[in-house]
């Protein structure tokens, strides 16, 4: 598996900042338009109206882009998931998983490039981490969000939330991405199956043997 691929530098000053951010907004763009093969380097900076020279100061290459626009979804989804727990009134760690999944959905219909890169599958399974999935990823910082909130362990939950990322990962892919089915109807059939999961997994008799 490829490593991933750095950025050369981070922006400080303002003005580079806002450069950076039109940057990774016109690869979002460019990605929802072509599709991530039709996107290059020269057609991110020409979209954000920079100089290529401008971009490489950043970048070493478009791979390092995406990379970056994916960390920023990843942030956004955080920090939505963040603010959804503040506000609801929830009793139990499993409840969280309809806020989860309200975010997820939204940065799929609201996110440019969302639903053709999602958190970096197309590019690399390995985008973000160069030791663990993408999805795994994201399920551990749902862990680690969620017993710091709820007071459970991480072992109590870090499967049930990485097979329920997986689900819904694949589903709401086949929803947004592949379009073969009613958008609507998709999603309440990928909610339906993440709630069911965990509800089950959690309703089990902890003290039942191993299966042999």
């Amino acid at each position: 598996m490829a490593s991933t691929t750095s950025l050369r530098r981070r922006p400080v000053q303002q003005r580079s900042a806002q450069r950076f951010e039109r940057m990774l907004d016109a690869c979002a763009e460019l990605i929802d338009e072509l599709g991530y093969d039709g996107v290059t380097t020269t057609l991110i900076a020409e979209r954000a109206e920079v100089a290529v020279g401008s971009l490489y100061q950043f970048f070493p290459d478009k791979r390092a882009v995406v990379r970056a626009l994916t960390e920023r979804n990843l942030e956004r989804f955080m920090a939505g998931v963040l603010a959804r727990l503040e506000e609801a009134e929830l009793t139990e760690w499993w409840d969280a998983a309809d806020v989860v999944f309200d975010v997820y959905v939204q940065l799929f219909r609201e996110i440019r490039g969302f639903s053709q890169i999602r958190f970096g599958d197309i590019v690399d399974m390995r985008l973000m981490d160069d030791e663990r999935d993408n999805n795994t990823v994201i399920a551990d910082r749902l862990a680690d969000l969620i017993t710091d909130r709820f007071g459970v362990t991480s072992d109590e939950i870090r499967l049930p939330l990485a097979v329920a990322v997986e689900c819904a990962d694949g589903i709401l892919n086949l929803a947004f991405r592949r379009k073969l089915y009613d958008v609507d109807t998709v999603v309440a059939e990928a909610r339906k199956i993440v709630r069911g999961y965990l509800s089950g997994k959690l309703d089990q008799p902890k003290d039942l043997p191993s299966p042999r």
